[in-house]
Protein backbone atom coordinates (compact mmCIF):
# COMPACT_ATOMS: atom_id res chain seq x y z
CA UNK A 1 0.00 0.00 0.00
CA UNK A 2 1.09 3.35 -0.70
CA UNK A 3 2.48 5.44 2.08
CA UNK A 4 0.98 8.41 1.88
CA UNK A 5 -2.58 6.34 1.85
CA UNK A 6 -0.87 4.61 5.19
CA UNK A 7 -0.16 8.17 6.67
CA UNK A 8 -4.20 9.35 5.78
CA UNK A 9 -5.48 6.63 7.61
CA UNK A 10 -3.41 7.09 10.81
CA UNK A 11 -2.92 2.84 11.80
CA UNK A 12 -0.87 4.59 14.90
CA UNK A 13 -4.42 5.91 16.06
CA UNK A 14 -6.12 2.49 16.40
CA UNK A 15 -4.61 2.31 20.04
CA UNK A 16 -8.00 4.35 20.54
CA UNK A 17 -10.02 1.56 19.39
CA UNK A 18 -8.52 -0.84 22.24
CA UNK A 19 -11.50 0.84 25.04
CA UNK A 20 -13.81 -1.37 22.65
CA UNK A 21 -12.04 -4.03 24.19
CA UNK A 22 -12.16 -2.77 28.12
CA UNK A 23 -15.35 -4.55 28.68
CA UNK A 24 -13.55 -8.07 27.94
CA UNK A 25 -10.72 -7.35 29.89
CA UNK A 26 -13.09 -5.92 33.34
CA UNK A 27 -15.92 -9.11 33.21
CA UNK A 28 -12.71 -11.45 33.42
CA UNK A 29 -13.91 -12.72 29.61
CA UNK A 30 -10.56 -12.06 27.86
CA UNK A 31 -9.28 -15.44 27.36
CA UNK A 32 -13.14 -16.98 26.39
CA UNK A 33 -13.05 -17.08 22.18
CA UNK A 34 -16.72 -16.72 22.25
CA UNK A 35 -16.74 -13.60 23.72
CA UNK A 36 -12.93 -12.14 22.26
CA UNK A 37 -14.01 -12.84 18.24
CA UNK A 38 -17.14 -10.59 18.05
CA UNK A 39 -15.38 -7.72 20.67
CA UNK A 40 -12.43 -8.48 17.74
CA UNK A 41 -15.00 -7.25 14.55
CA UNK A 42 -15.96 -4.64 16.72
CA UNK A 43 -12.94 -3.39 17.60
CA UNK A 44 -11.55 -3.63 13.91
CA UNK A 45 -15.50 -2.08 12.19
CA UNK A 46 -14.24 0.86 14.58
CA UNK A 47 -10.16 0.75 13.37
CA UNK A 48 -12.07 1.27 9.74
CA UNK A 49 -14.41 3.68 10.99
CA UNK A 50 -12.11 5.74 12.51
CA UNK A 51 -9.47 5.70 9.63
CA UNK A 52 -12.45 7.03 7.73
CA UNK A 53 -13.22 9.67 9.55
CA UNK A 54 -9.30 10.79 9.35
CA UNK A 55 -9.53 10.90 5.80
CA UNK A 56 -12.81 13.17 5.95
CA UNK A 57 -11.01 15.64 8.64
CA UNK A 58 -7.67 15.80 5.94
CA UNK A 59 -10.25 16.62 3.00
CA UNK A 60 -12.15 19.00 5.19
CA UNK A 61 -9.09 20.94 6.71
CA UNK A 62 -6.74 20.67 3.98
CA UNK A 63 -6.71 23.96 3.48
CA UNK A 64 -6.38 25.36 7.53
CA UNK A 65 -3.47 22.40 7.49
CA UNK A 66 -1.00 23.89 5.14
CA UNK A 67 -0.98 27.06 7.52
CA UNK A 68 0.11 24.96 10.74
CA UNK A 69 3.41 24.31 11.44
CA UNK A 70 2.76 20.32 11.63
CA UNK A 71 -0.57 19.50 10.06
CA UNK A 72 1.05 20.95 6.77
CA UNK A 73 2.79 17.50 6.41
CA UNK A 74 -0.66 15.67 6.36
CA UNK A 75 -1.07 13.80 2.87
CA UNK A 76 -3.89 15.80 1.45
CA UNK A 77 -2.44 19.01 2.86
CA UNK A 78 0.94 18.63 1.20
CA UNK A 79 -0.37 17.55 -1.91
CA UNK A 80 0.98 13.37 -1.58
CA UNK A 81 -2.70 12.65 -1.56
CA UNK A 82 -5.45 13.93 -4.22
CA UNK A 83 -8.88 14.55 -2.85
CA UNK A 84 -11.09 12.42 -4.84
CA UNK A 85 -8.68 9.35 -4.24
CA UNK A 86 -9.04 10.77 -0.12
CA UNK A 87 -12.71 10.20 -0.88
CA UNK A 88 -12.17 6.86 -2.12
CA UNK A 89 -10.30 5.62 0.52
CA UNK A 90 -12.90 7.16 3.02
CA UNK A 91 -15.90 5.40 1.27
CA UNK A 92 -13.90 2.46 1.15
CA UNK A 93 -13.18 2.29 4.98
CA UNK A 94 -17.01 3.35 6.03
CA UNK A 95 -18.49 0.72 3.92
CA UNK A 96 -15.74 -1.87 4.76
CA UNK A 97 -17.08 -0.66 8.58
CA UNK A 98 -20.30 -1.57 8.43
CA UNK A 99 -19.72 -4.52 6.25
CA UNK A 100 -17.56 -6.15 9.65
CA UNK A 101 -20.77 -5.03 11.56
CA UNK A 102 -23.13 -6.79 9.10
CA UNK A 103 -21.43 -10.02 9.47
CA UNK A 104 -20.59 -10.30 12.90
CA UNK A 105 -22.15 -12.68 15.18
CA UNK A 106 -22.79 -10.30 18.03
CA UNK A 107 -25.49 -12.96 20.01
CA UNK A 108 -28.81 -11.12 18.87
CA UNK A 109 -30.25 -8.61 16.08
CA UNK A 110 -31.10 -6.39 18.81
CA UNK A 111 -27.03 -6.75 20.01
CA UNK A 112 -26.35 -6.22 15.99
CA UNK A 113 -28.96 -3.42 15.27
CA UNK A 114 -27.32 -1.93 18.69
CA UNK A 115 -23.94 -1.88 17.25
CA UNK A 116 -25.03 -0.53 14.15
CA UNK A 117 -26.19 2.58 15.54
CA UNK A 118 -23.36 2.85 17.50
CA UNK A 119 -20.46 3.12 14.97
CA UNK A 120 -23.41 5.24 13.13
CA UNK A 121 -23.52 7.79 16.03
CA UNK A 122 -19.92 7.80 16.08
CA UNK A 123 -19.20 8.17 12.71
CA UNK A 124 -22.01 11.04 12.47
CA UNK A 125 -20.34 13.14 15.76
CA UNK A 126 -16.58 12.76 14.31
CA UNK A 127 -18.42 14.56 10.80
CA UNK A 128 -20.32 17.25 12.82
CA UNK A 129 -17.03 17.72 15.17
CA UNK A 130 -14.85 18.43 12.01
CA UNK A 131 -17.49 20.27 10.04
CA UNK A 132 -19.06 22.84 13.42
CA UNK A 133 -18.37 21.34 16.52
CA UNK A 134 -14.62 21.49 17.18
CA UNK A 135 -14.68 25.39 17.12
CA UNK A 136 -16.91 25.23 19.92
CA UNK A 137 -14.89 25.43 23.10
CA UNK A 138 -15.51 23.24 25.94
CA UNK A 139 -18.02 21.13 23.54
CA UNK A 140 -14.97 19.57 21.70
CA UNK A 141 -13.43 17.95 24.33
CA UNK A 142 -16.49 16.26 25.50
CA UNK A 143 -17.58 15.21 21.69
CA UNK A 144 -14.15 13.64 21.94
CA UNK A 145 -14.52 12.02 25.22
CA UNK A 146 -17.78 10.77 24.55
CA UNK A 147 -16.28 8.86 21.11
CA UNK A 148 -14.28 6.83 23.61
CA UNK A 149 -17.48 5.96 25.55
CA UNK A 150 -19.07 5.06 22.42
CA UNK A 151 -16.16 2.78 21.64
CA UNK A 152 -16.38 0.94 25.50
CA UNK A 153 -20.32 0.71 24.35
CA UNK A 154 -19.33 -0.64 21.17
CA UNK A 155 -17.29 -3.51 23.04
CA UNK A 156 -20.13 -4.53 25.62
CA UNK A 157 -22.98 -4.79 23.02
CA UNK A 158 -20.46 -7.08 20.89
CA UNK A 159 -20.35 -9.44 23.85
CA UNK A 160 -22.96 -8.71 25.78
CA UNK A 161 -21.56 -7.55 28.69
CA UNK A 162 -23.21 -5.09 30.97
CA UNK A 163 -21.12 -1.96 31.25
CA UNK A 164 -21.37 -0.51 35.10
CA UNK A 165 -21.50 3.18 35.80
CA UNK A 166 -18.17 3.08 36.95
CA UNK A 167 -16.27 2.25 33.45
CA UNK A 168 -18.05 4.92 31.67
CA UNK A 169 -17.46 7.25 33.89
CA UNK A 170 -13.73 6.44 34.19
CA UNK A 171 -13.14 6.50 30.33
CA UNK A 172 -14.79 9.20 30.14
CA UNK A 173 -13.03 11.00 32.73
CA UNK A 174 -9.80 9.92 31.27
CA UNK A 175 -10.41 10.62 28.28
CA UNK A 176 -11.67 14.64 28.52
CA UNK A 177 -8.56 14.84 31.11
CA UNK A 178 -6.27 13.67 27.52
CA UNK A 179 -8.06 16.24 25.42
CA UNK A 180 -7.50 18.95 27.53
CA UNK A 181 -3.76 18.22 27.09
CA UNK A 182 -4.30 18.18 23.78
CA UNK A 183 -5.80 21.54 23.56
CA UNK A 184 -2.70 22.71 25.23
CA UNK A 185 -0.19 21.93 22.71
CA UNK A 186 -2.72 23.77 20.19
CA UNK A 187 -2.84 26.78 22.21
CA UNK A 188 1.01 26.55 22.99
CA UNK A 189 0.98 26.77 19.07
CA UNK A 190 -1.26 29.79 18.70
CA UNK A 191 -0.04 31.92 21.25
CA UNK A 192 3.61 31.15 19.82
CA UNK A 193 2.80 31.95 16.10
CA UNK A 194 -0.79 33.14 15.59
CA UNK A 195 -1.60 30.07 13.03
CA UNK A 196 -4.42 27.99 14.56
CA UNK A 197 -7.05 25.49 12.59
CA UNK A 198 -9.81 25.77 14.87
CA UNK A 199 -10.96 28.55 16.04
CA UNK A 200 -12.07 27.22 19.77
CA UNK A 201 -8.02 28.05 20.79
CA UNK A 202 -8.79 31.41 21.00
CA UNK A 203 -11.63 30.27 23.99
CA UNK A 204 -8.70 28.70 25.49
CA UNK A 205 -5.82 29.85 27.81
CA UNK A 206 -2.95 28.56 29.60
CA UNK A 207 -4.07 29.29 32.56
CA UNK A 208 -7.86 28.13 31.82
CA UNK A 209 -6.25 24.71 30.54
CA UNK A 210 -3.67 24.43 33.72
CA UNK A 211 -6.67 24.70 36.07
CA UNK A 212 -8.91 22.29 33.72
CA UNK A 213 -6.15 19.36 33.64
CA UNK A 214 -5.64 19.47 37.25
CA UNK A 215 -9.15 19.51 38.11
CA UNK A 216 -9.44 16.41 35.51
CA UNK A 217 -6.74 14.63 36.36
CA UNK A 218 -7.78 14.84 40.37
CA UNK A 219 -11.41 14.02 39.39
CA UNK A 220 -10.04 10.83 37.57
CA UNK A 221 -8.00 9.35 39.93
CA UNK A 222 -10.48 9.95 42.55
CA UNK A 223 -13.20 8.59 40.57
CA UNK A 224 -10.78 5.40 39.92
CA UNK A 225 -10.10 4.98 43.91
CA UNK A 226 -13.80 5.42 44.55
CA UNK A 227 -13.95 2.58 42.16
CA UNK A 228 -11.59 0.22 43.51
CA UNK A 229 -12.85 0.45 47.13
CA UNK A 230 -16.71 0.42 46.42
CA UNK A 231 -18.64 -2.50 47.78
CA UNK A 232 -20.13 -3.79 44.62
CA UNK A 233 -17.07 -3.71 42.84
CA UNK A 234 -15.09 -5.77 46.06
CA UNK A 235 -17.67 -8.02 45.87
CA UNK A 236 -18.28 -8.80 41.93
CA UNK A 237 -14.19 -9.24 41.94
CA UNK A 238 -13.95 -10.89 45.53
CA UNK A 239 -11.13 -9.15 46.55
CA UNK A 240 -10.43 -6.08 48.86
CA UNK A 241 -6.90 -5.49 47.20
CA UNK A 242 -8.46 -3.50 44.07
CA UNK A 243 -6.83 -0.47 45.15
CA UNK A 244 -3.53 -1.64 44.98
CA UNK A 245 -3.87 -1.15 41.32
CA UNK A 246 -4.61 3.16 41.91
CA UNK A 247 -0.59 3.55 42.51
CA UNK A 248 -0.52 2.93 38.44
CA UNK A 249 -3.12 5.21 37.93
CA UNK A 250 -1.71 8.29 39.93
CA UNK A 251 1.98 7.36 38.64
CA UNK A 252 0.58 7.65 35.00
CA UNK A 253 -1.91 10.33 35.30
CA UNK A 254 0.99 12.56 36.86
CA UNK A 255 3.67 11.19 34.74
CA UNK A 256 1.27 12.62 31.30
CA UNK A 257 0.76 16.06 33.38
CA UNK A 258 4.92 16.06 33.84
CA UNK A 259 4.73 14.94 29.44
CA UNK A 260 2.58 18.18 29.32
CA UNK A 261 3.46 20.97 31.39
CA UNK A 262 7.27 19.82 31.27
CA UNK A 263 8.13 18.77 28.16
CA UNK A 264 5.33 20.36 25.87
CA UNK A 265 4.49 17.30 24.32
CA UNK A 266 0.85 16.46 24.95
CA UNK A 267 0.02 17.48 20.96
CA UNK A 268 -1.08 13.87 19.77
CA UNK A 269 -1.65 11.83 23.32
CA UNK A 270 -1.07 8.34 20.75
CA UNK A 271 2.47 9.05 20.34
CA UNK A 272 3.17 9.66 24.14
CA UNK A 273 1.39 6.71 24.61
CA UNK A 274 3.35 4.62 22.32
CA UNK A 275 6.86 6.46 23.34
CA UNK A 276 6.73 6.74 26.92
CA UNK A 277 8.72 4.07 28.60
CA UNK A 278 7.43 5.59 31.85
CA UNK A 279 3.47 4.97 30.99
CA UNK A 280 4.48 1.94 29.67
CA UNK A 281 6.02 0.74 32.79
CA UNK A 282 2.49 2.38 34.24
CA UNK A 283 0.53 0.12 31.94
CA UNK A 284 2.17 -2.87 32.22
CA UNK A 285 2.11 -2.61 36.33
CA UNK A 286 -1.64 -1.94 36.32
CA UNK A 287 -2.66 -4.88 34.03
CA UNK A 288 -0.43 -7.66 35.74
CA UNK A 289 -1.93 -6.70 39.13
CA UNK A 290 -5.52 -5.84 37.71
CA UNK A 291 -5.52 -9.29 35.72
CA UNK A 292 -3.67 -11.13 39.34
CA UNK A 293 -6.89 -10.37 41.11
CA UNK A 294 -9.26 -10.86 38.77
CA UNK A 295 -8.05 -14.22 36.77
CA UNK A 296 -5.71 -15.76 39.67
Amino acid sequence: MNSNIIRLIRPHQWLKNMFVLTPLFFDRHATDWCYVRPCMLAFLAFCMAASGVYCFNDIHDADADRRHPVKRLRPVASGAVSKPLAYAVMAALWMLAFVLMALGSFGSRGAQAGLAVTLLLYVMLNVAYTVRLKHIAILDVFIIATGFVLRTVAGGLSTGISLSHWIVLITFLLALFLSLAKRRDDVAIFEASGVTTRRAAGRYNMDFLMAAIGIMGSVTIMCYILYTVSDDVVSRVGSPYLYATSVFVLAGILRYMQVTFVDHQSGSPTQVLLRDHFIHACIVGWIAVFAIILYM
